[in-house]
């Protein structure tokens, strides 16, 4: 089974930028759609981007559109998202999972399986 390791997470004004970077073991990351989650305190966790196991097709929620960019290295079983023009609002834990290989259903929270343990980022006004 594949472990997920997040990192790149911290503290960044409003309007900078960050980019996490989660780390998968394993020898079948490149059959595996990717997705970047986030929880904020109160909420739902809920879907923020999220990669097919190609790289040749993503989804990025309304929220995020235009400011975050998903990218996966599957030589580096690695998979990245740049965010851009932060906002408070996009303060929360982030986490990254894993689909089983070849999941039709990626682009729903409901396919993925295998969870990182999160790395907070936050947002000050």
């Amino acid at each position: 089974q594949v472990q997920l390791v997040e990192s790149g997470g911290g503290l960044v004004q409003a309007g900078g930028s960050l980019r996490l970077s989660c780390a998968a073991s394993g020898r079948t990351f490149s059959s595996y759609a990717m997705g970047w989650f986030r929880q904020a305190p109160g909420k739902e966790r809920e879907i923020v981007a999220a990669i097919i196991w190609s790289g040749s097709s993503t989804y990025y929620a309304d929220s995020v559109k235009g400011r975050f960019t998903i990218s996966r290295d599957n030589a580096k079983n690695t998979v990245y998202l740049q965010m851009n023009g932060l906002k408070p609002e996009d303060t929360a834990v982030y986490y990254c999972a894993a689909t089983p290989p070849y999941a039709a259903n990626w682009r729903t929270r409901h396919a993925y399986g295998t969870w990182g343990q999160g790395t907070q980022v936050t947002v000050s006004s």
